[in-house]
């Protein structure tokens, strides 16, 4: 039986750091180095701004956290070893079986998916029969989608710019891409609130989300061809775009744990799953935490949105509905941390809430693109 008598505020530890970490920060800062090196003369000012400045945020990350070590370690590994096997030439991705069957960009994607489904399918399992060998192996398999999906956007990346030089561009442009960069950073924010937690029970109720965006995913790319590697649209070819899109993702990605967190808190209470998760004071708890870090990214976001149609249209606003969605998604929130925070509101109203939230938030990011037109109808379904 897993206990539900959890401490109602999250601990907070003092970080001793290890030799270990002050290796992974100076092999973060040299590999930054070397990209700076490597692809100066492609980049301008803002452009290698923002790389020493995410090289110094995953090593600052990587210390805090030491499993982020790992993980940029194999990432790594998996994305160079892919980039020396094309050496230079995309053809190679069908004449070299790692490539074919393991490292090129789609193949990595696809084993990020079926590593997804067979985590969700294991914290499924492992929750209702109070299994926690199931539960390690689930979070293992959430490990190794996570791994996938970053070399299978990195090695992307490179073969965007092996198709064309002028076709070149970071892999967050369309549906296709920003899916899977929404199934790796939701579930590196679970895996980081599973690691706080110590408790593996709540991934039955968060990773049936990203399972359920794979699908998506590997519909999306057979049914509309979004596999293929295309030329970005001018608007698109600006750095606001490495950093607003990103940014964004983080903010779903936590908004859409809330809402997984709200159906738990919902279980909490009754049925075989009362004794096996954690209090509904725990999880109201944590499902706050997602909601204000989703809030703050997805403000910042915002503040990046409008910069960036400042520079592409003349405007920092132009109630695209696009824009008015996204209007709508900030204040639905700011209601629901209001509430929380000021009005001192608990429970099944902020759980039903946190849920409700989640499906303004996927119509303002897919309904708007299908049901509605304007500015940004690039990512047209």
């Amino acid at each position: 039986m897993m206990s539900s008598a959890y401490p109602i505020a999250i601990p907070t530890t003092r970080r001793r750091f290890w030799p270990v970490d002050w290796v992974f920060a100076i092999a973060a800062g040299a590999g930054t180095c070397l990209a700076l090196f490597r692809y100066f003369n492609a980049m301008d000012a803002w452009e290698a701004g923002i790389l020493i400045l995410a090289g110094a945020a995953l090593g600052a990350a990587g210390m805090r956290w030491r499993p982020l070590q790992g993980l940029s370690y194999a990432t790594a590994a998996m994305s160079m070893l892919a980039l020396a096997l094309y050496d230079g030439n995309l053809a190679r991705g069908e004449s070299s079986l790692l490539l074919k069957y393991l490292l090129s960009s789609q193949t990595a994607i696809m084993w990020m998916g079926l590593c997804a489904w067979g985590a969700t399918a294991l914290y499924i399992a492992g929750a209702a029969a109070g299994n926690r060998q199931w539960l390690r192996r689930a979070a293992r398999a959430a490990w190794a989608a996570c791994v996938f999906g970053l070399a299978g956007l990195f090695v992307r990346w490179h073969e965007s710019y092996l198709v064309g030089a002028d076709v070149g561009h970071i892999p967050v442009s369309n549906l296709y891409e920003v899916f899977v960069l929404f199934t790796v950073i939701t579930t590196l924010l679970y895996l980081h609130l599973e690691d706080r937690l110590g408790d593996r029970v709540l991934g039955a109720f968060v990773m049936p989300a990203v399972s359920a965006a794979v699908a998506f995913l590997f519909w999306y790319g057979a049914a509309r061809g979004a596999h293929g590697i295309q030329p970005l649209i001018p608007a698109l070819k600006s750095y606001w775009m490495k950093i607003h899109v990103p940014t964004n993702f983080v903010g779903y990605g936590a908004f859409s744990i809330a809402a997984m967190l709200g159906i738990a808190w919902l279980a909490a209470g009754r049925g075989r799953m009362a004794s096996r998760l954690p209090s509904r004071e725990w999880i109201d708890e944590l499902m706050y935490k997602c909601v204000a870090l989703g809030f703050v990214f997805f403000t910042i976001a915002t503040i990046l949105g409008a910069l960036w149609a400042a520079e592409a249209w003349g405007g920092y606003w132009s109630w695209d509905p696009k824009e008015t969605w996204a209007l709508i998604v900030w204040l639905n929130y700011a209601a629901w941390l209001h509430c929380r925070l000021v009005k001192n509101l608990r429970g099944a109203v902020l759980a039903w809430w946190a849920l409700a939230g989640f499906f303004v938030t996927l119509f303002a990011f897919l309904g708007v693109n299908m049901f509605l037109s304007g500015l940004h109808s690039y990512g047209s379904l």
